[in-house]
């Protein structure tokens, strides 16, 4: 049998994928990168279907790979669409308080701000309605300047160009079956053959991590995310507008997010899906999947484990417009929340889940085994840091 051989195979054509494959091109010029994807196109599940925000780096506990990286990346990939003459908006973002308890959170984001390197200030009351009388808070807001929109689409395909313009050769429609040994995997474009082997796959990296005696102890919990648009943003939406997130969980809580493409968006949810692409309807249908994911989902319903019965059940009201609207409400009194009045197409967060401790994983995860390297948990804002962690997983694999 004839086999196809690349010294570098990356599973996963996603954001994250594309740029280790770039990176890989500048560190080892002379190798043969090769990057498969199951899809028709590149970035077509997360990396295409996320808001688009260059998140700056202030959430994050400074000992995690998320705030080693956000900054950085928030830096770089403003910068890159600049440079390849990519939509950008840049109208930064306030995050804004409703208690007093709110108040002293937002005290912790700007201590996390400032050990990161990320560029806050405080805006009092005052100085919010005077640059964005739609928004309001709690005595002060943090106003966020490097935060940005850009369109993940175009962005991921753009890197895909990239790509192929430094050799990269770039197998679509070439999904991952089963492994074949140690250096060999079988694909519905044939057998390919590899001398280091990068698992990108995202919502299925757990699935092939476990192929390789790799990550058994997590599984991927998909959660669904809708925003409700006002196409033209006729509500004359200013700025990026988030609440205090709850820093116990990974989700940052109904937001306002102004796109490039002219639209305002309220959202997103986090309602818990049933199977790993349910997008709609009975779309990607998996049977197994369902049961796979059901189980864990009543598990975890039962045990409360993180308070995911409460988080279930106030996701599953996200999708009464009425409700996420008097969410929104809390952020924007003022605002016309009437043109709010179309549901964006849904995008799926692969959610890595802690078996063993029945927790949602909060910080990127990469492991390895032999002569692979699995990406485990690349969720927000993996896709503002997906740059300089790129680099850093290809920097990695020397002592791997």
């Amino acid at each position: 049998m004839k086999y196809e051989y690349s010294d570098y195979l990356i599973i996963g054509a996603g954001i994250i994928g594309l740029n280790i494959a770039i990176a890989l091109t500048k560190k080892y010029p002379d190798a043969t990168i090769t990057l498969l994807d199951k899809e028709l196109e590149v970035g077509l599940h997360s990396s295409g279907r996320n808001s688009g925000v260059l998140h700056a780096g202030f959430y994050y506990t400074t000992d995690s790979l998320k705030a080693r990286f956000t900054r950085e990346g928030n830096a770089a990939m403003r910068a890159f669409c600049h440079a390849h003459n990519l939509p950008i908006n840049e109208a930064g973002k306030v995050v804004v308080a409703t208690n007093a308890e709110e108040d002293a959170t937002l005290e912790t984001l700007m201590e996390r701000g400032r050990t990161n390197g990320v560029e806050l200030s405080w805006l009092t009351q005052a100085e919010l309605k005077a640059r964005h009388p739609e928004a309001d808070t709690y005595r002060r807001a943090l106003f966020s300047p490097t935060t940005a929109t850009v369109d993940p689409a175009q962005v991921t395909q753009t890197f895909a160009q990239v790509a192929r313009e430094r050799g990269v050769t770039i197998r679509l429609a070439c999904g991952y079956q089963k492994r074949l040994g140690d250096d060999a995997i079988e694909t519905a474009c044939g057998v390919l053959r590899f001398k280091h082997l990068i698992n990108a796959a995202g919502l299925y990296a757990d699935h092939i991590a476990h192929d390789f005696g790799c990550g058994e102890r997590y599984t991927i919990l998909p959660f669904k995310g809708i925003y409700l648009k006002d196409p033209t943003n006729r509500s004359g939406l200013s700025t990026n507008i988030y609440p205090v997130p709850n820093l116990a969980n990974p989700f940052l809580g109904v937001h306002f997010t102004l796109a490039v493409d002219g639209a305002a968006k309220i959202g997103p949810t986090a309602i818990p899906a049933f199977w790993r692409e349910n997008y709609r309807g009975m779309e990607r249908f998996d049977l197994r999947e369902l049961m796979e994911v059901l189980g864990w989902e009543a598990r975890l319903f039962l045990g409360n484990d993180f308070g995911f019965r409460s988080l279930a059940i106030e996701e599953a009201r996200k999708y009464a417009r009425s409700h996420l609207l008097s969410l929104a409400r809390s952020l924007t009194p003022t605002l016309d929340l009437t043109p709010y009045d179309t549901w964006s197409a849904p995008g799926i967060r692969a959610q890595l889940l802690n078996t063993r401790t029945r927790e949602l994983v909060q910080d990127f995860v990469v492991e390895h085994s032999g002569n692979t390297t699995h990406i485990l948990n690349a969720v927000s804002p993996a896709f503002t840091a997906s740059i300089p962690f790129a680099k850093w997983v290809v920097e990695a694999l020397d002592y791997a």
